[in-house]
């Protein structure tokens, strides 16, 4: 395994901050990230930039994209936010099925939109992301 693909909607907020934190702690990987309805051109959220660069993560220089078959195919893992992403992914390119889950799998858990919201929605969705971070780690280090 060595390519990795995060996918939210805007890819403005929640995979700019996934993708941050997994090329952190994964150099030697090549991680991307995309948005299923992506606001491309635009920057990441400030929020998202101000919360990851206080860990020292610099995701200023995001620009969304949105995501393509390529991209899918070109991926050993394909990670997304909620349920309904990972079917709407699945029905768009179904040769995606088998790589595509959710960044809260392992925990269970659906990572909220926070885009609009104030700064504590942004807080509870990074926390929500290092969960799911933190067990794929895991799980890539097994194999």
């Amino acid at each position: 395994m060595k390519n990795l693909l995060v996918l939210c909607e805007g890819n403005i907020c929640r995979s700019p901050m996934a993708a941050g934190l997994l090329s952190a702690r994964l150099p030697q990987f090549a991680t991307r990230s995309a948005g299923l309805g992506a606001l491309v051109g635009e920057p990441a959220d400030p929020l998202a930039v101000s919360l990851l660069q206080a860990r020292g993560i610099d995701i200023s220089g995001h620009r969304a994209v949105q995501v393509t078959r390529k991209m899918c195919l070109d991926s050993d893992v394909v990670l997304v936010m909620d349920r309904a992403q990972r079917k709407r992914l699945e029905e768009l390119y179904p040769e995606s099925r088998g790589r595509v889950f959710r960044l809260g799998e392992f925990t269970d858990q659906d990572i909220p939109d926070p885009y609009r919201l104030p700064e504590r929605a942004f807080r509870h969705a990074l926390e929500l992301i290092d969960a799911g971070v933190e067990r794929w780690l895991q799980r890539i280090e097994r194999l």
